[in-house]
């Protein structure tokens, strides 16, 4: 199908960063009605468990939000009747909303099918009975307070799951059990979906997994305002050819509006409802795990932004640090920063600052407001810059000195 109009790559960052939330404008207090409106533009919140600067999933929400209180989201993630958000494999693991739910009902049965996720657990396991049993009557609990104690596996470099927790996390992704909360330690709290979630989601009509797959390209669409087929499906880890024929019948709909971006190779998609603004006034710091920058390969095309998070890289082999994060400065990202809250000190450490080669002259000066007001939200009382990177002078002198 021929595409009916051409945007330039200016214009489709302006569609993606607005329907990202950049355009919203900001509630004096941030409210769960503010979060609500954050969650719509994002569909869902990766989770991640490193915790050197702040857990991935709050970043997302403070980069559209602003300074905000982190307990909006358990209270959005809390209750049955009440609750907005569960943790379930939406793009990774991730908070969506519970709506979501019944569109995962495929992806769930998939799981089952195949008996596990990265790894299969055995048909007829006594373990599966007495673990759904035992939740359903002591309630929410995590793998450590059921463990069995047998030997844990190490056959991952990643992992040291014991047979329970593997089991559970099997139970999880079949929709057996739910994701009722965390603890202070991160660990997951496992329960009865029929005590995590509202009834009406559970009793939800079950939807085919094409309709599913309709349904996730229509939200990855309007997440996006425009992409291609490859950004479409990635962002609810659809596979290609699942993502295609919804895409195709999307389009004949009438839905999808196909159109080519310059310099893309691949032809785009526009949703109806993308807002085209002529400027994007965003000043922001992005989690590893935003949205905006999580398909590299996406961030790259629309920002000229090359992006690898290098946590598992060796630290004499790093090239811009740990955890870096990039600074976007009204459509466009002109700076990259590795951060670390020093929780017991107080302090902000930029470990090191480094400008894009279309940086403008203000970059230092307004990513010193940028990072002063996320040392205020992260209750952090000094924004410490190292002697590393190219923007580092600048930028030190923007907030009063270079640390030695």
């Amino acid at each position: 199908m021929p595409t009916t109009q051409s945007l330039s790559l200016a214009q489709a960052r302006r569609i993606a960063l607005a329907a990202q939330g950049f355009l919203d404008p900001p509630h004096a207090v941030p409210t769960l009605r503010t979060f609500d409106r954050a969650l719509t533009r994002t569909g869902v919140l990766q989770v991640d468990s490193v915790n050197v600067l702040q857990r991935a999933h709050y970043m997302p929400l403070y980069a559209r939000m602003g300074a905000y209180d982190v307990d909006l989201l358990r209270r959005a993630g809390s209750g049955r009747r009440e609750r907005r958000v569960v943790e379930y494999w939406a793009h990774v693991q991730a908070y969506m909303p519970v709506e979501l739910w019944p569109a995962m009902r495929h992806r769930m049965d998939d799981y089952r099918a195949r008996r596990g996720k990265w790894f299969t657990v055995e048909e007829g396991d006594d373990l599966e009975k007495a673990l759904l049993a035992e939740i359903a009557e002591r309630g929410a609990s995590t793998a450590r307070e059921l463990d069995d104690g047998l030997p844990r596996k190490k056959e991952h470099w990643g992992w040291n799951w014991s047979r329970t927790r593997r089991m559970l996390d099997y139970l999880y992704m079949t929709g057996e059990l739910a994701i009722a909360d965390r603890n202070s330690q991160f660990e997951i709290r496992y329960d009865v979906p029929e005590r995590v979630l509202p009834a009406s989601v559970l009793d939800a009509p079950p939807m085919t997994a094409a309709d599913a797959h309709v349904e996730l390209i229509r939200r990855a669409a309007r997440s996006h305002g425009v992409g291609t087929a490859q950004d479409l499906a990635d962002y609810y880890r659809l596979r290609i050819g699942e993502a295609k024929p919804a895409i195709d019948a999307l389009v004949a709909a009438g839905e999808f509006e196909p159109v080519q971006v310059q310099g893309w190779r691949r032809p785009a998609y526009l949703h109806p409802q993308a807002r085209l603004p002529r400027r994007v006034g965003a000043r922001t710091v992005l989690s590893p795990f935003d949205p905006v920058v999580w398909e590299r390969a996406r961030a790259e095309a629309l920002f000229d932004f090359h992006y690898r998070i290098e946590i598992y890289v060796p630290a004499d082999q790093r090239v811009h640090g740990y955890y870096v994060l990039p600074f976007l400065l009204g459509d466009r990202i002109v700076a990259r920063v590795d951060l670390k809250a020093d929780r017991a000190t107080s302090r902000l450490l930029v470990q090191s600052a480094w400008s894009e080669g279309h940086a403008p002259a203000e970059t230092a000066g307004e990513l010193a407001l940028e990072l002063d007001r996320l040392a205020g939200w992260l209750g952090l009382g000094e924004v410490i810059v190292a002697p590393r990177g190219d923007l580092a002078p600048a930028l030190a002198a923007e907030v009063g000195g270079l640390a030695a």
